[in-house]
């Protein structure tokens, strides 16, 4: 996520909200479309639903990528099903996962989708509408739709006059560093499995917006959030995003053999060090002002993430996945307050950040939204985590990972049902819904139980042991 200081500019805070989703459409959709409560999970095929857990979450991957065939052959895959109410939003940060997602899998179609997608990141870069210095927008268009005030968006992700098609209907113009470094992964690793010139080329125009951008000289050090629409520098300094950039400025070192990505890596793993609180064992979200550090609330990725990036430097941090599992732990069920799960089903994990443990359950979670479930699973975090547990590999950490990955396919077999994605139906049991009920983060945002590419993707990377932080 990037949006610890700056929910209004992350790729997930405006995700919901003020779009007049009932509590009622949500728990529909938490529903297991002709499921029964408490059905059995197993994992494999059925009449209903063929193949194994992982194949039917690249089945998801693939729908939501291939649904508006008739707006060109250059795409995005949709970040949400319909029911969002998001329409045809593909968010970058969504896509580079879908990326590594693909290559993690090594199927027959994995590299052409993985392909085909950072060929469209390339496409937006170089034709952006209004900027030619290598940025990328926090999320596009993929395909038509009419807008709550009856305006219409009739273009797919390639606009008329060839510009690639922003988000513009929901402000998701500006440009975020860890959306930014995401991109630059996924890019990077299409580069070291392709050997195409054209994505490593990419990869670097990424890093160096980011050090044009974001470098800041401010006591904390590391690298700043970004830009907002208006092209405004923000003030905020998240762990997540440099947490991002040891990952990609490690890699372009790699790739390049330019020394000066190695310097650009310590400057970001500075600051994520300087966060870390040795009391508690866990990393802070960020900081504000570059000089004071935000003590609250705590996030999950910055604790997972942190451990993935980091590799045998952060060994020493590795107690951040303890206080993870353990602090942030949650069980969600239909006897919960606000939960959407339904009766006979619950799933554990972790949520989102310790302000999510102590929601205001009486209130929405934002105007027109339900009231949230203190105890709601956020799937991505939990796939997090599994991955992490997985990483490190110490005593029951493969246990625990595997109970929170059974989860999630739970997840995937019963809820989110019926939904659709471009107006299509998806295939039965695939996909992974953002959150087991309505979630609220503690950012000013919430998640809820809409299958959702990020979830899915992080499922795969975690199923397939697959470190995408690994530089």
């Amino acid at each position: 996520m990037t949006g610890r200081q700056g929910p209004a500019f992350s790729r997930r805070s405006l995700i919901g909200a003020g779009l007049g989703i009932s509590a009622v459409g949500l728990a529909a959709a938490g529903s297991g479309q002709a499921m029964a409560a408490g059905s059995a999970v197993t994992g494999r095929g059925s009449a209903t639903g063929r193949g194994s857990a992982p194949a039917r979450g690249r089945s998801f991957l693939a729908a939501a990528m291939d649904a508006y065939p008739d707006h060109g052959g250059i795409r995005l895959t949709q970040s949400y099903t319909d029911q969002a109410g998001l329409f045809s939003t593909a968010f970058t940060y969504d896509n580079a996962l879908a990326v590594l997602a693909h290559l993690a899998a090594r199927t027959a179609d994995g590299l052409p989708r993985a392909t085909a997608l950072g060929d469209a990141l390339l496409y937006a870069q170089t034709h952006d509408p209004a900027y030619d210095d290598g940025r990328l927008r926090q999320a596009y268009n993929v395909g038509p739709y009419t807008f709550y005030d009856g305006s219409l968006q009739p273009d797919g992700f390639v606009r008329a006059d060839g510009t690639a098609n922003v988000g513009a209907q929901f402000g998701f113009t500006g440009t975020a560093v860890g959306d930014m470094a995401w991109a630059g992964i996924a890019l990077s690793a299409l580069a070291r499995r392709t050997r195409a010139r054209r994505f490593l080329a990419g990869a670097v125009r990424i890093g160096e917006w980011i050090e044009r951008t974001g470098r800041t000289d401010e006591p904390l050090g590391g690298y700043k959030f970004g830009v907002d629409g208006a092209n405004q520098r923000l003030p905020f300094t998240s762990t997540e995003h440099n947490t991002d950039l040891v990952c990609l400025f490690g890699r372009l070192a790699r790739l390049t053999g330019d020394r000066v990505w190695l310097e650009r890596r310590g400057r970001a793993e500075a600051f994520v060090r300087r966060m870390w609180e040795p009391s508690g064992g866990f990393f802070y979200t960020g900081t504000n002002d570059g000089v004071t550090v935000n003590k609250t609330p705590v996030p999950e990725d910055t604790q997972t993430w942190t451990h993935l990036a980091l590799g045998s430097r952060g060994r020493g941090y590795s107690r951040s996945l303890d206080w993870a599992a353990a602090e942030l732990a949650v069980l969600d069920h239909a006897g919960r307050a606000n939960s959407t799960v339904p009766a006979g089903q619950s799933y554990e994990g972790v949520t989102f950040s310790s302000a999510s443990l102590l929601a205001n359950e009486d209130a929405p979670i934002a105007e027109g939204q339900p009231r949230p479930d203190r105890n709601g699973v956020w799937f991505e975090g939990t796939a997090h985590l599994a991955l992490a547990l997985r990483d490190r590999s110490g005593r029951g950490d493969e246990a625990r990972a595997r109970r929170l990955i059974a989860s999630i396919e739970q997840a995937q077999d019963l809820l989110g049902g019926g939904q659709t994605v471009g107006g299509r139906a998806l295939p039965e049991r695939c996909g992974v819904v953002s959150a087991s009920s309505p979630l609220d983060t503690g950012f000013g945002f919430g998640y809820y139980p809409y299958r959702h590419t990020g979830a899915t993707a992080w499922y795969l990377l975690a199923a397939a042991r697959s470190n995408p932080l690994e530089a």
